[in-house]
């Protein structure tokens, strides 16, 4: 592990080193299935990381939450083994096998030994291949994920983000939540469940990373044999959503003793030209903890509160900018008011060149930093594909950063900071109010 970091690392920093694009190999299976590969055999071990690009798009009318609860089920059956079975079978391989899904994407990731790989992957392909969502597991299922809501009906966070998104997407996938109501998921049926995993796993919307002890030439069939028959994937619409552009403060009447508070409003997707200098910008806003102007003015300079943030939120459908701040009830208001000032001024004098200065260095001294395991990197790979950055991006993104200038950074901050667009939810109890 420590070679496969200090590989990045190098590479961040070296001239001298490899090029990614050599250490980063795409491979191509003998039925043409793609992955990114990086060997790393000082650790027997195989992380493997596979992105869908479904998630809650796959959820009927109707039926929000179903993507959420299949991906809970997945591992609750298949073939002829039932749970129980499924992990019995995963702790004789010491392998470990998740599925999850949420706005954009149904994830999937294993982690094998070297000795048991071909059997772990074996039992990956029974998994994706061969689900068996028998009832009584559907309904142990549905009554956990209930019961999770129950839990989520008294979280601040989570009620003041669900309202958020409501109100900004009213009617669309990204307005309602991922894990649905109970309104929505109590009727579901196991033919819901069957039809809803069949748009969620598709060849034609699926990105694979994969790093550990194993080579190209071991991958590529294994590639055939756990993927091959997986259907290409229904046609989802990836249509760009566009916001309901609501904007001003609205309270969520709540008798604890300190609000919480969720904002922004329309930013950049992914594939923007000014999304990179936007990330910059927003590392000297609010993404930087304790060297950035929120955390500085509204923390450390005021007192008002102890944690407050902004950051990109690049959806595949829409792209937001978005924050957040906790703070008690009797100086939210003036949090608020301290945030959208703040918000102004960057947009309208923005950032000096010192700020910048000290952004760049931050950010590409700290990149290698996330890729302290085999599995964030698996993650990071299929990203990469899913987001069409190209498999030199490693090689390219610290260049790209320290090519953001002052002026590109002014620029996207007028262009994509609206203090007056601002939609804030307040979960809370201020005193008289959240008048604007």
């Amino acid at each position: 592990m420590k070679t496969l970091i200090a590989f990045v690392a190098a590479l961040l920093v070296s001239p001298l080193a490899h090029a990614a694009e050599d250490r980063i190999k795409r491979v191509i299976s003998p039925g043409g299935i793609e992955a990114w590969l990086v060997e790393e055999h000082a650790i027997p071990m195989v992380a493997v990381e596979i992105m869908f690009s479904s998630g809650a798009r796959a959820d009927a009318d109707g039926q929000d939450g179903a993507a959420y609860l299949t991906a809970a089920l997945i591992e609750e059956g298949a073939g002829d083994m039932d749970s129980q079975g499924f992990s019995l079978r995963k702790e004789d391989l010491s392998a470990r096998i998740g599925f999850d899904s949420g706005r954009d994407e149904f994830t999937v990731g294993m982690r094998a030994l070297s000795v048991n790989l071909k059997e772990s992957f074996e039992l990956l392909h029974i998994a994706l291949t061969e689900p068996t969502f028998e009832q009584r597991q559907i309904d142990r299922v549905r009554d956990q994920v209930l019961s999770g809501m129950k839990s989520d009906l008294v979280s601040p966070d989570t009620q003041g983000a669900t309202e958020w998104f409501a109100q900004m997407f009213p009617g669309t996938p990204y307005g309602r939540p991922t894990k649905g109501t109970p309104e929505t998921i109590t009727p579901l049926t196991r033919d819901d469940i069957i039809a809803t995993y069949g748009r969620m796993a598709g060849k034609s919307r699926m990105f694979i990373g994969v790093v550990g002890d194993i080579d190209a030439a071991t991958l590529g069939p294994l590639l055939d044999e756990t993927f091959g028959d997986l259907p290409e994937g229904v046609e989802l619409d990836n249509s760009i959503i566009e916001g309901s552009g609501v904007s001003g403060t609205h309270l969520i009447k709540a008798d604890i003793p300190q609000s919480t508070a969720i904002f922004g409003h329309k930013g950049l997707l992914r594939n923007d030209d000014d999304f990179l200098a936007a990330y910059v910008m927003n590392h000297i806003f609010g993404g930087g903890g304790f060297g950035s102007r929120l955390t500085s003015e509204v923390r450390e300079k005021n007192g008002l509160a102890y944690s407050v943030y902004s950051y990109l939120n690049p959806m595949d459908r829409a792209g937001l900018y978005m924050g957040g701040v906790a703070t008690a009830n009797e100086r939210v208001k003036q949090s608020i008011d301290l945030i959208r000032a703040e918000w102004r001024r960057l947009a309208e004098e923005g950032v000096t060149a010192d700020e910048l200065e000290k952004s760049k260095k931050f950010l590409t001294g700290a990149f290698a930093l996330r890729f302290d395991s085999n599995a964030k990197i698996a993650r990071y790979l299929a990203g990469l594909q899913a987001a069409d950055l190209g498999i030199d991006y490693i090689d390219t993104r610290n260049d790209l950063v320290n090519a953001v200038t002052v002026e590109d950074v002014n620029r996207v901050a007028g262009r994509l900071l609206k203090p007056d667009e601002l939609f804030i939810v307040v979960v809370g109890n201020p005193p008289g109010g959240l008048e604007d």
